[in-house]
Protein backbone atom coordinates (compact mmCIF):
# COMPACT_ATOMS: atom_id res chain seq x y z
CA UNK A 1 0.00 0.00 0.00
CA UNK A 2 1.36 3.42 -0.94
CA UNK A 3 2.27 5.92 1.74
CA UNK A 4 -0.49 8.51 2.29
CA UNK A 5 2.04 11.28 1.58
CA UNK A 6 2.23 9.96 -1.99
CA UNK A 7 -1.53 10.38 -2.51
CA UNK A 8 -1.80 13.05 -5.24
CA UNK A 9 -4.89 14.53 -3.57
CA UNK A 10 -2.93 15.16 -0.37
CA UNK A 11 -0.01 16.66 -2.27
CA UNK A 12 -2.33 18.90 -4.31
CA UNK A 13 -4.15 20.09 -1.17
CA UNK A 14 -0.89 20.91 0.60
CA UNK A 15 0.35 22.97 -2.36
CA UNK A 16 -2.63 25.32 -1.93
CA UNK A 17 -1.19 27.11 1.13
CA UNK A 18 2.10 28.04 2.71
CA UNK A 19 4.08 25.13 4.14
CA UNK A 20 4.00 26.62 7.65
CA UNK A 21 0.21 26.05 7.53
CA UNK A 22 -0.12 22.96 5.35
CA UNK A 23 2.50 20.67 6.90
CA UNK A 24 0.30 20.17 9.98
CA UNK A 25 -3.12 20.73 8.39
CA UNK A 26 -5.88 18.18 8.06
CA UNK A 27 -6.41 17.19 4.44
CA UNK A 28 -9.98 16.35 3.47
CA UNK A 29 -12.28 16.12 0.51
CA UNK A 30 -15.59 17.94 0.72
CA UNK A 31 -18.49 15.86 -0.61
CA UNK A 32 -21.46 17.26 -2.51
CA UNK A 33 -23.51 17.26 0.72
CA UNK A 34 -20.72 19.33 2.41
CA UNK A 35 -19.58 16.40 4.55
CA UNK A 36 -15.83 15.89 4.85
CA UNK A 37 -13.83 12.77 4.09
CA UNK A 38 -10.53 12.94 5.99
CA UNK A 39 -7.51 11.92 3.89
CA UNK A 40 -4.83 12.89 6.45
CA UNK A 41 -5.44 14.02 10.03
CA UNK A 42 -3.54 17.15 11.02
CA UNK A 43 -2.54 18.77 14.28
CA UNK A 44 -3.39 22.44 13.67
CA UNK A 45 -6.71 24.17 13.02
CA UNK A 46 -6.32 24.37 9.23
CA UNK A 47 -8.10 22.20 6.66
CA UNK A 48 -6.76 21.82 3.12
CA UNK A 49 -8.80 20.33 0.30
CA UNK A 50 -7.47 19.05 -3.03
CA UNK A 51 -10.39 20.37 -5.06
CA UNK A 52 -11.17 18.95 -8.48
CA UNK A 53 -9.03 20.20 -11.35
CA UNK A 54 -11.76 19.11 -13.78
CA UNK A 55 -14.48 21.24 -12.18
CA UNK A 56 -14.79 25.02 -12.39
CA UNK A 57 -15.09 26.53 -8.92
CA UNK A 58 -13.45 23.60 -7.11
CA UNK A 59 -9.83 24.70 -6.55
CA UNK A 60 -7.43 23.29 -4.00
CA UNK A 61 -7.50 25.48 -0.90
CA UNK A 62 -6.45 25.75 2.74
CA UNK A 63 -8.81 27.34 5.26
CA UNK A 64 -8.69 28.34 8.90
CA UNK A 65 -11.89 27.64 10.91
CA UNK A 66 -13.61 30.94 10.06
CA UNK A 67 -12.59 30.64 6.40
CA UNK A 68 -13.98 27.11 6.40
CA UNK A 69 -17.26 28.31 7.91
CA UNK A 70 -17.54 31.00 5.23
CA UNK A 71 -16.78 28.49 2.43
CA UNK A 72 -19.23 25.88 3.74
CA UNK A 73 -21.96 28.54 3.98
CA UNK A 74 -21.29 29.58 0.38
CA UNK A 75 -21.27 25.96 -0.83
CA UNK A 76 -24.55 25.29 0.95
CA UNK A 77 -26.14 28.39 -0.61
CA UNK A 78 -26.90 30.08 2.71
CA UNK A 79 -28.20 33.65 2.31
CA UNK A 80 -25.18 35.03 4.20
CA UNK A 81 -22.03 33.68 5.80
CA UNK A 82 -22.19 32.82 9.49
CA UNK A 83 -18.52 33.23 10.42
CA UNK A 84 -18.24 35.49 13.46
CA UNK A 85 -14.69 36.70 12.76
CA UNK A 86 -12.54 37.16 9.65
CA UNK A 87 -11.38 33.96 7.99
CA UNK A 88 -8.38 33.24 5.80
CA UNK A 89 -8.38 31.00 2.74
CA UNK A 90 -5.29 30.28 0.63
CA UNK A 91 -5.59 29.28 -3.03
CA UNK A 92 -1.93 29.43 -4.00
CA UNK A 93 -2.47 27.04 -6.94
CA UNK A 94 -4.92 29.50 -8.50
CA UNK A 95 -8.57 28.89 -9.28
CA UNK A 96 -11.35 29.14 -11.82
CA UNK A 97 -14.82 30.44 -11.09
CA UNK A 98 -17.91 31.61 -12.92
CA UNK A 99 -18.44 35.14 -11.62
CA UNK A 100 -16.72 37.97 -9.77
CA UNK A 101 -20.02 39.49 -8.69
CA UNK A 102 -22.46 36.64 -8.02
CA UNK A 103 -21.40 33.77 -5.71
CA UNK A 104 -24.37 31.65 -6.90
CA UNK A 105 -23.49 31.84 -10.64
CA UNK A 106 -23.03 28.32 -12.03
CA UNK A 107 -23.35 28.99 -15.78
CA UNK A 108 -21.10 31.88 -16.91
CA UNK A 109 -17.82 31.12 -18.71
CA UNK A 110 -14.84 30.28 -16.51
CA UNK A 111 -12.67 33.10 -15.16
CA UNK A 112 -9.06 32.01 -14.48
CA UNK A 113 -7.52 33.53 -11.35
CA UNK A 114 -3.87 33.21 -10.40
CA UNK A 115 -2.45 32.33 -7.00
CA UNK A 116 -4.19 34.30 -4.26
CA UNK A 117 -5.44 34.39 -0.70
CA UNK A 118 -8.63 35.75 0.80
CA UNK A 119 -9.84 37.47 3.92
CA UNK A 120 -13.45 36.34 4.25
CA UNK A 121 -15.06 39.24 6.01
CA UNK A 122 -17.30 41.95 4.55
CA UNK A 123 -15.27 44.61 2.74
CA UNK A 124 -17.24 47.52 1.31
CA UNK A 125 -15.37 48.26 -1.92
CA UNK A 126 -16.74 51.76 -2.47
CA UNK A 127 -16.23 52.87 1.13
CA UNK A 128 -12.65 51.59 1.11
CA UNK A 129 -11.70 52.74 -2.40
CA UNK A 130 -11.01 49.20 -3.58
CA UNK A 131 -11.58 47.83 -7.10
CA UNK A 132 -14.17 45.16 -7.84
CA UNK A 133 -12.71 43.67 -11.02
CA UNK A 134 -10.48 40.62 -11.36
CA UNK A 135 -6.81 41.60 -11.42
CA UNK A 136 -3.57 39.70 -11.95
CA UNK A 137 -1.87 41.57 -9.09
CA UNK A 138 -2.97 43.50 -6.05
CA UNK A 139 -6.32 43.22 -4.34
CA UNK A 140 -9.99 43.64 -5.10
CA UNK A 141 -13.32 42.99 -3.45
CA UNK A 142 -14.94 39.85 -4.79
CA UNK A 143 -18.75 39.56 -4.77
CA UNK A 144 -19.05 43.29 -3.91
CA UNK A 145 -22.47 44.36 -2.70
CA UNK A 146 -23.46 40.83 -1.63
CA UNK A 147 -23.35 39.31 1.85
CA UNK A 148 -20.37 37.24 0.61
CA UNK A 149 -18.12 40.17 -0.34
CA UNK A 150 -14.52 39.64 0.76
CA UNK A 151 -10.99 40.89 0.16
CA UNK A 152 -9.17 38.96 -2.55
CA UNK A 153 -5.38 39.41 -2.67
CA UNK A 154 -3.37 38.15 -5.66
CA UNK A 155 -0.01 36.53 -5.12
CA UNK A 156 1.69 34.80 -2.24
CA UNK A 157 2.02 36.78 1.02
CA UNK A 158 5.67 35.72 1.17
CA UNK A 159 6.64 37.09 -2.26
CA UNK A 160 9.22 39.81 -2.48
CA UNK A 161 12.30 40.65 -0.48
CA UNK A 162 12.32 40.99 3.29
CA UNK A 163 13.59 44.12 4.98
CA UNK A 164 16.44 43.70 7.44
CA UNK A 165 17.77 46.48 9.67
CA UNK A 166 20.34 48.48 7.74
CA UNK A 167 19.02 47.54 4.28
CA UNK A 168 18.72 50.35 1.77
CA UNK A 169 15.55 50.84 -0.25
CA UNK A 170 15.70 50.31 -4.02
CA UNK A 171 12.50 51.55 -5.60
CA UNK A 172 11.43 50.22 -8.99
CA UNK A 173 8.46 51.22 -11.07
CA UNK A 174 7.26 49.83 -14.38
CA UNK A 175 4.30 50.37 -16.64
CA UNK A 176 2.76 48.30 -19.41
CA UNK A 177 0.51 49.47 -22.23
CA UNK A 178 -3.24 49.09 -21.78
Amino acid sequence: MADKAEDPRIRRARLAGPEVVTKDATVAEIAADSSMIILAKGSNEWVCVPGDENKIGAPPMCMNPMGMQWMMDAMQGKPRPTNTAPGVIYMLCGATQRSNSNPADRTSPAIPIGPHWMITWPFNAAANGLPTTVRDQGAWVMFAGTPYEYLHICGDPWEGNEYHEGDRAVWRMSYAPR
